[in-house]
């Protein structure tokens, strides 16, 4: 076994955080709707999450309904000093449905809206999917720096804490707008420029300005180190589309880094990305380790 292997076997994470995007995804948030019903809700659920069709994430407000505390975990408020609006849009709970096909989504759904009902109420959904062989709507591709193999297991879970801790992981969760006639009526150089990186083969830009996607989100520029384990995938709805965009990490302090530097609260210089999107929700979630097949939930008291 590899030493990858035996890190993945020993921490009990939800798999499906480091496997590859699939082809077809639903992300549900739920509101708390009714606390006496709460533990009997969860009952149910438990046996619905293997960690690889459908990853669970915790809100905080939900983790204190519990009478609970996990270390790290706290409500996305924004980021202090930032010179463009990121709305936060907390929730109890979280689940990313991961299928290969949309139909199975449907039966997915259902079962989790029978197990969680009447104690949560559905507060948000969004379609997703895969495009191409991972590449966002604006054509380019998403997740190039993602770190891999021991690398993506260190950046993306808790180690260290202690059975019911290690092998969780952090989820900074926010969907993202495009605004496609202001991407298509720039000119193909001007939108590689923005992105820091050529959209026909992906290669970084010498000469890419400050206000670069690719330069404000360079990983291994900040001090210390930023390495999260991005799981976006393209959403869309009938008028809409853009990015719901998923960060995984071992804490929140890696995403926050970045969204500093993105928004300008760092610098004053705000990623050229807001141009022609912009996040509408902004969340937080502590997503279990597993135990026996089932979310292990000893740090909650369950």
């Amino acid at each position: 076994m590899s030493n990858l292997s035996t890190a993945v076997t020993s921490l009990n994470i939800q798999p499906g955080i480091l496997q590859a995007i699939p082809a077809h995804g639903r992300y549900l948030s739920f509101s708390l709707k009714s606390a006496g019903e709460l533990r009997a809700a969860l009952a149910n659920l438990l046996p619905l999450v293997d960690g690889e069709r459908v990853v669970l994430g915790f809100g905080h407000t939900l983790v204190a309904a519990l009478g609970a505390q996990v270390p790290g975990l706290r409500d996305f408020t924004g980021i202090e000093g930032s010179r463009v609006r990121l709305p936060a849009t907390p929730a109890a709970l979280w689940c990313w449905l991961r299928e290969g096909e949309r139909s199975e989504l449907v039966h997915q759904t259902r079962r989790l809206l029978h197990a969680l009902l009447p104690a949560f109420e559905l507060q948000h959904t969004a379609e997703a999917f895969r495009a191409g062989t991972g590449r966002d709507l604006t054509g380019y591709e998403d997740g190039t720096e993602n770190p891999k193999g021991e690398d993506a297991v260190a950046a993306a879970f808790v180690q260290g804490q202690g059975a019911g801790l290690d092998g969780a992981s952090f989820a900074a969760v926010q969907q993202w707008q495009h605004q496609f006639d202001k991407f298509e009526a720039m000119a193909s150089p001007d939108q590689d420029h923005m992105m820091g990186r050529r959209r026909s083969d992906n290669e970084e830009l010498d000469d890419a300005p400050v206000s670069a996607h690719v330069k404000r989100t360079a990983q291994e520029s900040f001090d210390p180190e930023a390495f999260v384990l991005r799981r976006s995938m393209p959403w869309a709805d009938m008028l809409n589309a853009g990015l719901h965009f998923v960060a995984f990490g071992k804490s929140f302090h890696a995403f926050e880094a970045q969204l500093r530097r993105m928004s300008g609260a760092e610098d004053q210089h705000t990623d050229a990305l807001f141009t022609i999107s912009k996040p509408v929700s902004g969340s937080y979630f502590w997503c279990p380790p597993m135990r026996d097949g089932k979310p292990d939930l000893r740090a909650l008291g369950l």
